[in-house]
């Protein structure tokens, strides 16, 4: 199988670097906090990059980046993975069209997993990444076996996201920044169906029709360029993104 078209021309340091700052801006942004994690595909052999176990997501550095192979043993860097580092290897024995994992305890995400009767649905622009649905995996425990990682595979199936039963989520995608655009939109959609609940309204989803009708003119090439460059631009300033890191897209 030939190897993804993402991952051929970056090396490990470039993916340590790219790891290190999607974590710290999603932790900015309450989307991973104390726990959660992200892995990232490992070129050429069946591994994957993922961060320490007990490593704060806020102060994370390409260093400190641990390989792990796709049997949970660390291959390179001093440290244990993650417990759940299991949802990731078995996300990415099943799917190899993707590059880059999620998982992720974000509170909205929860929410619409304790809801009887309410499904999460394609509401914003934006939101056609989940097209094909978002389905909820109905074990609510820590995912530390790998047969607890492949029925979570299993649910998560074709589709680009899962929900976790009151636990959270595993979101997928073909590149780190590919993943940070869409944990962002994942998060402004959810919240976007909560308001309209909110307000006392029915939520009204997007229509197969007119999610066809945003597909036929999206980019999604250089959309997620221009978010990457516009939320490290913003980690630049803040001093959450290290200058040395050269994370800017050409």
């Amino acid at each position: 199988m030939p190897k993804p078209v993402e991952l051929q021309s970056k090396s490990l340091p470039r993916l340590a670097a790219e790891l290190a700052a999607v974590s710290r801006m999603l932790e900015t942004m309450n989307i991973l906090s104390y726990s959660g994690h992200i892995a990232v595909r490992v070129p050429d052999r069946d591994a994957l990059m993922i961060q320490r176990r007990t490593d704060s997501r806020a102060e994370l550095t390409p260093d400190r980046m641990l390989l792990v192979d796709f049997d949970g043993k660390v291959i390179q860097g001093d440290g244990k993975p993650p417990s759940e580092t299991s949802i990731h290897i078995e996300a990415f024995r099943a799917r190899p069209d993707i590059n880059a994992s999620l998982h992720s305890h974000m509170d909205l995400a929860i929410a619409f997993t304790m809801m009887k009767g309410v499904q999460l649905l394609p509401m914003r622009a934006r939101a056609t990444r989940w097209k094909s649905g978002i389905p909820t995996h109905p074990d609510p425990s820590h995912i530390k076996y790998p047969q607890q990682g492949r029925e979570l595979a299993a649910t998560l199936g074709p589709h680009h996201v899962a929900l976790m039963r009151a636990h959270g989520l595993l979101l997928v995608a073909e590149s780190l920044p590919a993943l940070f655009s869409d944990a962002v939109h994942f998060q402004e959609n959810a919240q976007a169906q909560m308001d309209v609940m909110q307000a006392g309204a029915a939520p009204e989803p997007l229509s197969d029709a007119e999610i066809d009708k945003i597909l036929a003119l999206e980019d999604r090439p250089h959309h997620v360029a221009k978010l990457w460059n516009y939320y490290i631009r913003k980690g630049l300033a803040a001093g959450s993104v290290d200058k040395g890191w050269n994370l800017l897209a050409a």
